[in-house]
């Protein structure tokens, strides 16, 4: 089974929620088997000693398949909110003025709580207000002091706590709230190997949670704010990963613009060498149908045919009645799409010239391995940066990264095409490429004659010193 799994028939990766579908640890090995590459953890929901079971059970499922299982904690950010509605709920008519105040309004039918002082800070006339997911629109038409008068756009009802959107104005929001902050100590104690920020509003965000957790784990940048994609570039450079998280977004920005944005962002991630995930809603009719829609399946190939590092299951896995069909019909759709004549011409007509020295070495030993048709090409790596660099440039050939690392290995199970492998006692060049055309051989079969393109940096490992490629040959 190990060396099976090793190196799948696909290079886009599957990135599934767990929850209570799907945390049992038959299930994730189900998952694990039909071709989840790494487990994400959403903090919003579920008890610490149950996130805990889980990671226990994916450890333990690392260690029978000798294969690295990456762990995305998703912190939940700063919710906005309606507060206690008098009654309940209400009513709301398009064309309707009502009031949003800061003081609780429950025993009041003329307004409406909205506890966010930050809200009354930042919000100015002509702005919006969407309630529900955006079911009930508003626009600011004038504001005081506790006090925001709005119209209603779109009617509809609202109730306690509903999620509020605020698609044009930045928030004066804590990067991490106090749970996030106890979310993600215990996270770390955990060991998860990307945290994922939540409701990105500039790049400054990003160095805030850097300064928490500095190196010891990769930072996903949520793209869930019109604000973010303000700064997208920034925001791409300073973070680890990034996740087009197009369920907010899709809400805050005209859905007609999603699509764009997402092939604009994917670019950029690969022009930046960072691996992108698309997520929200691909399979979604699979949380109650055992088949996804035509349209699904085509949303799910369109990320893939973008370029995307990775696609995303969110309630279809976590709290669907089909888990294992809807990572089997995912699997299913990445082959298939990877496999047409159009991919192949898709990715390298999207491929962006190399920029730096660095980018420039893998992508010389990208083409070279191409041309010579290798077997494979393996890079070792001790931060894993060179074989993001190698993987941005989709070749098609596998790609394995060797690294003594295990933290460094398991992040790479959301790399496209990358295979991982911790190799702790390797101590220098010449015992690197031995053991690197030994374990090619034992994964790859590679006939008399076949060649591998290594690339590694001297001084041998060391961060940041990758420039050498080596053709190797088997013999």
């Amino acid at each position: 089974m190990k060396d099976s799994i090793m190196i799948r028939d696909r290079r886009a990766k599957i990135v599934a929620t767990v929850g209570p579908a799907s945390g049992s640890p038959f299930m994730l090995r189900t998952l694990f088997t039909k071709g989840v590459d790494t487990f994400r953890l959403n903090f919003s929901h579920g008890e610490h000693a149950i996130h805990a079971a889980t990671v226990d059970a994916i450890r333990a499922l690392e260690r029978e398949v000798g294969v690295p299982i990456g762990i995305l904690q998703d912190l939940q950010g700063p919710k906005i909110r309606l507060g206690r509605i008098a009654g309940g709920e209400r009513m709301l008519e398009r064309s309707e003025k009502i009031a949003l105040v800061a003081e609780d309004t429950t025993n009041d039918l003329t307004a409406i709580h909205l506890p966010h002082p930050e809200i009354f800070d930042a919000i100015a006339p002509g702005h919006r207000l969407f309630i529900d997911d955006g079911r009930v629109q508003l626009t600011v038409v004038a504001k005081a002091p506790g006090r925001i008068e709005a119209e209603v756009l779109e009617g509809g009802k609202v109730s306690d706590r509903k999620g509020v959107n605020l698609p044009d104005c930045v928030l004066d929001l804590p990067v991490l709230t106090e749970k996030d902050r106890g979310d993600l100590e215990y996270g770390l104690s955990l060991g998860v190997d990307w945290v994922a920020l939540s409701f990105v509003q500039k790049a400054s965000d990003i160095d805030a949670l850097r300064a928490v957790v500095g190196d010891s784990v990769g930072i996903v940048a949520k793209i869930e704010k019109p604000s973010a994609l303000d700064e997208i570039e920034a925001i791409v450079r300073k973070s680890d990963a990034i996740m087009i998280a197009r369920g907010d977004l899709g809400v805050e920005i005209p859905p007609e613009q999603v699509p764009a944005r997402q092939k604009e962002i994917i670019a950029l991630c690969r022009s930046e060498c960072r691996p992108v995930i698309v997520a929200t809603q691909m399979l979604e009719s699979m949380t109650s149908s055992p088949a996804p829609t035509r349209a699904e399946a085509s949303d799910v190939a369109t990320a893939v045919y973008d370029g995307a590092d990775a696609v995303m299951l969110s309630a279809e896995s976590a709290t669907g009645a089909f888990p294992a069909e809807a990572v089997e019909v995912m699997d299913c759709v990445i082959r298939s799409t990877e496999a047409h004549s159009f991919y192949a011409k898709s990715i390298a007509a999207s491929r962006e010239p190399a920029p730096t020295p660095a980018d420039m070495i893998a992508d010389t030993a990208a083409t070279l391995a191409c041309s010579l048709q290798s077997k494979c090409i393996l890079a070792y790596s001790v931060s894993g940066a060179t074989g993001v660099r190698i993987a941005a440039r989709r070749p098609k050939l596998p790609l394995i990264l060797m690294t003594r690392d295990e933290r460094v290995s398991r992040r790479m199970a959301l790399v496209w095409g990358m295979r991982s492998m911790q190799e702790p006692s390797i101590s220098d060049y010449n015992s690197m490429v031995s053991t690197a055309k030994d374990e090619c051989a034992r994964l790859l079969s590679p006939a008399i004659g076949d060649t591998m393109v290594v690339l590694s940096g001297s001084p041998f490992g060391k961060v940041g010193s990758t420039n050498n490629i080596r053709v190797a040959k088997f013999r």
